[in-house]
């Protein structure tokens, strides 16, 4: 009762006072917000070593039009150099008058020779931003990430969004392709692992493909060849440095240890000729035994039949039927890239299995005799069960 009295007795003039107090700071005041005409909006960020400086290629999304014929999302690419990442990031400022922004950042592509070093001293800036997304891709490619940033891409006006498409969720259930986020990436380096994986780019040239013109001049640029992109191969990281690539075989068998393929294909025999099946389910599993010397390697996958690469009776066609003989065949192929697969990356120093995280939620008093011998002391037990779709 008291409260409402007292505010029965504020005079009327004070609330006109306050009400114009507020709606000036409000209007006056742009809440740390840039315009957008002065905005750099980042796509994706290369970056390579120049002797003992840093090189970003930053690819910055620029507005084509505003009708149905010109509509759309381009880019151009901006590159600088600096002592740290931070200094290319404000040299994109002082070159051109826009404030750079990583809010919309989707992709980071590590050069090959920038891999091959101590890769959280070029991230560690994208990890300190608290604008840059968690769940950014990262990669590494053949080459300079300049060379792939800056490439004409076939499919999309960005080569930024033309890479994206390679890290569908289509695209891992393949499993052909191991994508892996800044966050991820960085717990693995910093975890008692200490490994990881990145997917690793490579370009080709697309025969015939011409970047549209409009019957003016192309440019140098225009001229240039298109490019599609592949991220079939695996860089695998210890201690943050890149020591091994897997084939896009290993690949698979790295995917299916995972569990995560329920849409790919994979080649085995049928009476001396080559078959492809494809895989609907799979199960994946990596466990120590009590002995940290030892582990277990298991694969359970069930298939269907695709196609055959030679002439085949018109009865057989409409049959999916996989016989014993394709089966038993198809096992030992898994066998064969999963073997592969931990021989490269027990040579690259890399825990790609994190076998010293699992010794470490088990047995601290194991991890600390065992840690210094995983992977390399490890013998796998490989268990692989290939099962015909009824």
């Amino acid at each position: 009762m008291k409260f409402r009295h007292f505010v029965k007795t504020i005079p009327m003039k004070l609330y006109i006072i306050v009400a114009a107090v507020l709606l000036f700071a409000f209007f006056s005041n742009d809440f740390g917000l840039v315009d957008i005409q002065k905005t750099a909006v980042i796509l994706a960020a290369g970056i390579d070593r120049s002797g003992e400086d840093f090189r970003l290629t930053a690819q910055l999304a620029v507005p084509k039009g505003s009708d149905r014929t010109t509509g759309g999302t381009s880019s151009v690419e901006i590159k600088t150099e600096g002592k740290t990442v931070s200094d290319c990031i404000t040299q994109i400022f002082t070159d051109t008058g826009w404030v750079p922004k990583l809010v919309f950042c989707n992709l980071i592509v590590l050069g090959e020779e920038a891999a091959k070093e101590d890769t959280i001293s070029y991230l560690n800036y994208f990890l300190r931003n608290e604008y840059m997304p968690d769940s950014c891709l990262l990669a590494v490619c053949e080459g300079t990430a300049e060379k792939l940033i800056t490439s004409q891409s076939a499919i999309d006006d960005a080569s930024s969004l033309a890479i994206a498409k390679l890290f569908s969720d289509a695209a891992e259930k393949s499993g052909y392709v191991m994508p892996n986020t800044l966050k991820d990436f960085a717990i693995g380096y910093y975890g008692v692992s200490k490994s990881s994986y990145l997917p690793y780019l490579r370009t080709m040239p697309q025969d015939g493909a011409q970047t549209p013109s409009s019957g003016t001049q192309p440019s140098p640029q225009e001229e240039e060849q298109q490019k599609i992109y592949t991220a079939k191969h695996t860089a695998l990281f210890s201690e943050g440095r890149m020591t091994a690539l897997l084939s896009p075989e290993e690949t698979l068998a790295f995917s299916l240890l995972k569990g995560k393929v329920s849409a790919g294909t994979f080649n085995a025999e049928a009476e001396g000729k080559p078959v492809t099946l494809t895989l609907l389910e799979d199960e994946g599993k990596i466990s120590l035994q009590k002995d940290p010397t030892k582990a277990k390697l298991s694969v359970s996958v069930m298939v269907r039949f695709c196609c055959s690469g030679t002439t085949a009776p018109i009865e057989e066609i409409s049959s999916d039927e996989v016989t014993k003989e394709t089966l038993k065949s198809a096992e030992e192929v898994l066998k064969g890239y999963l073997s592969s697969m931990w021989e490269k990356a027990t040579e690259g120093g890399c825990d790609l299995l994190g076998l010293r995280k699992s010794l470490y939620r088990s047995s601290l008093k194991k991890y600390a005799e065992y840690k210094n011998m995983l992977p390399h002391a490890v013998t796998p037990q490989i268990e692989v069960n290939v099962a015909s779709m009824k």
